[in-house]
């Protein structure tokens, strides 16, 4: 790899976040986040708890967990996070999870952050990583939601954001079921917002390649399946449509949650933040 692109997932520092002055972000309102022990999802849990909030956690990565809830004593943000090992897969577990953050306070918000990835040709892709990628990204978020839109309009309103991608908004090879699951998430999206009176919002978040230990660990896995160097994986794959010539970084993606969370998000219902860098709107 080139000394170009820097590879190493960069440190979380309380600078990086994004806090604003909100009625609703307080240690009275929860905050559920998916895939909270790393990458997005652990950058979204410390930026809700740097405003305040209450955050559930949920992962099935036990030691992550305690990452995030190191970094955030790290941190000193001012919010609690309470850490809840999840199977995602497992309805008894999501059951659980969202009757803790109703527990916890008023359950006002939801980052449906969870994923991974698999790199292979539709002809030669598992169907067993079908199924379990389209379980966590996609059924889960609508059984949380199910679980959790009753807590929020009983709180008074909320949101619920679900992480897409710009694969939600086209697609490119050898990444199907990824793919597929990020299109379903945009009609969970709106399909939350038909049925949230307004009070209830729901929204998207689309980015393109952001520097996480799932897109550190995709490069080797897409230069060998289209045979090609790492480095061109970078250059070309990952940042060649790009017009901004930089992946986003955790936090820059946990902000806009924050945001749309906000009272300065009120008019985002059914919509995608698209933040990509130009990847899925210009054409060379």
């Amino acid at each position: 790899m080139s000394d170009e692109f820097d590879l190493t997932p960069p440190e979380l520092t309380t600078d990086d976040l994004l806090v604003l002055d909100d009625p609703r972000f307080g240690p009275e309102t929860v905050a559920i986040v998916t895939g909270a022990a790393s990458g997005i999802g652990r950058a979204t849990t410390l930026a809700l708890a740097a405003n305040g909030l209450t955050v559930v956690a949920a992962d099935i990565d036990e030691s992550g967990l305690d990452g995030t809830t190191e970094t955030a004593a790290d941190l000193d943000v001012a919010g609690t996070i309470h850490a809840v090992t999840t199977d995602l897969t497992d309805d008894d577990d999501v059951a659980a999870m969202v009757d803790a953050a109703a527990e916890a306070g008023d359950l006002r918000y939801v980052a449906n952050v969870a994923g991974m990835q698999h790199i292979a040709s539709i002809p030669d892709f598992p169907m067993e990583k079908y199924d379990l990628l389209l379980d966590i990204m996609l059924r889960a978020p609508f059984l949380v939601a199910k679980l959790a839109m009753p807590h929020i309009r009983a709180a008074g309103g909320g949101a619920i954001g679900n992480m897409s991608s710009v694969h939600g908004h086209y697609a490119t090879q050898d990444k199907a079921a990824y793919i597929t699951a990020k299109h379903g998430l945009h009609g969970l999206t709106r399909s939350i917002a038909a049925e949230g009176d307004g009070t209830l919002r729901g929204f998207s978040v689309s980015v393109g390649y952001v520097l996480t230990p799932l897109m550190v660990n995709q490069i080797e896995d897409t230069a060998e399946e289209r045979g090609i160097s790492e480095q061109e994986v970078v250059e070309d794959v990952m940042l060649g449509q790009a017009r901004t010539k930089e992946m986003m970084t955790p936090a820059e993606v946990a902000n806009l949650f924050v945001f749309g969370f906000s009272e300065h998000g009120k008019h985002l219902n059914g919509g995608d933040m698209l933040h990509d860098g130009g990847y899925s709107t210009t054409y060379e």
